[in-house]
């Protein structure tokens, strides 16, 4: 029955969970590696520009996750949850094994970063269905009341990923030695998806459709056009609030989460295995925050909590990162304390992200809840926090000033956070249960 939890309930998370892993620890693989393939790929002549250039196609699968989303978002509407982030996964797994088979520049030329442009491509496309369904797949199944610590659990999978991908690094670079990894070990972390991807579609496979939409499309309640309900209607003004919430939330998570490892590698000039020490460490001993927070939202709002985080991130970036450089300099890194600032940054992840998917799901009608929740999450998070890594990196190499560099990750929250506090709606009472739940109620 709608809003009881299943006996297998677990699975369900797991199902979810271990597909956003996988497609985080995907996407992430690239960005870790972005020093060893930016002279894998491109002219090695001049190796600045060899960087940006991987840096910005590391974005440009973050550009193009909305039109994923529109796209994965008609399917999860109209054919179903499941079926469709199974897809979603399978290509995006693919996608990034193929990076561990692409020739070198050196062996193709120009070539070469024009195959990997396309398989970026593909991980976003992908990545941009991927969100929306487990959010949905997750926040169907469980009762009202506790959805922000249900889908809390989930929430943590994207920071789990960058530990795994993180793990894998080391283990392989340790293993194989820095010469080995950097001539043709770096690619072994690539190549793992394969097997990452086959364990987590068979997960998904043993799972049925989520009971909302199957009592949904058993009473005839699908929309036939999702897009023309989201986009062509006054629910327009939905999506646009959302965008916003995302648009704060995104790039805290990316400035609290993904620069912390670009700074400590590019402004830090610390080794990679250095550095993904401290990162995986502080992720580890963070990742609980997003339960506890999505679980306090249950309790006093999932608006309080996600504006508490963009305000902590915008007041407290510049003096954590200062500290942060004062403990990294290479030979004399103070490892607790570095790793300690990095958990405060992620504690802010664990405010704005923990909430946010109960928020999302509870904010948009049944109906239309896949492809509402998809394309707000990825233009706001994957195009506002997506463009942090490049922004900031940018901004260092340009001016060689961290506080400039932060003006990106402390501006956006801080406006998004004015803007939310007139515009952002409490959903927490809001139920979902039944196709013909509008969101025109919310915001009461």
């Amino acid at each position: 029955m709608p809003g009881q939890i299943p006996q297998d309930f677990r699975r369900v998370v797991v199902a979810a969970a271990v597909g956003n892993v996988i497609e985080w620890y995907d996407f992430y693989i690239f960005g870790s590696l972005a020093a060893v393939l930016s002279v894998k790929f491109f002219d090695k002549t001049n190796p600045v520009a060899a960087l940006l250039s991987t840096i910005a196609l590391f974005t440009a699968g973050f550009l193009i996750r909305p039109l994923g989303a529109f796209l994965f978002g008609y399917l999860g509407d109209r054919v179903g949850r499941k079926y469709t982030f199974i897809v979603t996964l399978t290509g995006m797994g693919l996608g990034t094994a193929a990076i561990g088979l692409i020739p070198t520049y050196a062996s193709i030329g120009v070539a070469a970063a024009f195959i990997l442009f396309g398989l970026r491509i593909i991980q976003g496309l992908c990545l941009g269905g991927e969100y929306g369904g487990a959010i949905t797949y997750v926040a169907e199944h469980v009762s009202d009341e506790r959805r922000g610590y249900y889908t809390g659990w989930l929430q943590t999978s994207p920071t789990l990923g960058i530990v795994v991908s993180l793990a894998v690094i080391v283990g392989t670079r340790t293993y194989l030695g820095n010469d080995a990894f950097n001539a043709w070990g770096w690619r072994i972390p690539f190549l793992i998806s394969f097997l990452l991807v086959i364990m987590a579609v068979y997960i998904r496979l043993q799972l049925g459709e989520t009971p909302v939409f199957t009592a949904m499309k058993a009473k005839g309640g699908m929309v036939q056009n999702p897009w023309k309900e989201a986009f062509l209607s006054p629910n327009i003004k939905f999506i646009l609030v959302a965008i916003v919430v995302l648009l704060g939330q995104g790039v805290v998570w990316y400035s609290g989460q993904f620069w912390a490892l670009y700074f400590l590698q590019t402004v830090k000039k610390l080794d990679v295995l250095t550095s993904s020490s401290i990162v995986g460490a502080a992720l580890l001993i963070a990742s609980p925050t997003l339960i506890l927070f999505g679980w306090l939202s249950d309790n006093i709002g999932r608006k309080p909590v996600i504006l508490g985080g963009m305000f902590l991130a915008a007041l407290t970036y510049y003096p954590l990162y200062a500290w942060l450089g004062e403990v990294t300099n290479p030979g004399a890194v103070n490892y607790p304390t570095a790793i300690f600032i990095i958990f405060i940054l992620v504690s802010y992840v664990g405010m704005v992200y923990g909430p946010v998917g109960a928020f999302l799901a509870e904010y948009f009608p049944s109906r239309i809840r896949y492809t509402s929740v998809s394309v707000p999450y990825h233009i706001g998070n994957g195009w506002g926090g997506g463009l942090v890594p490049f922004i900031t990196s940018a901004a260092f190499l340009s001016t060689g000033s961290v506080g400039r560099a932060l003006i990106y990750p402390i501006a956006v929250p801080a406006v998004c956070f004015i803007i939310c506090l007139f515009v952002m709606p409490e959903t927490r009472h809001n139920r979902i249960w039944g196709p013909e739940k509008a969101p025109a109620a919310v915001g009461s």
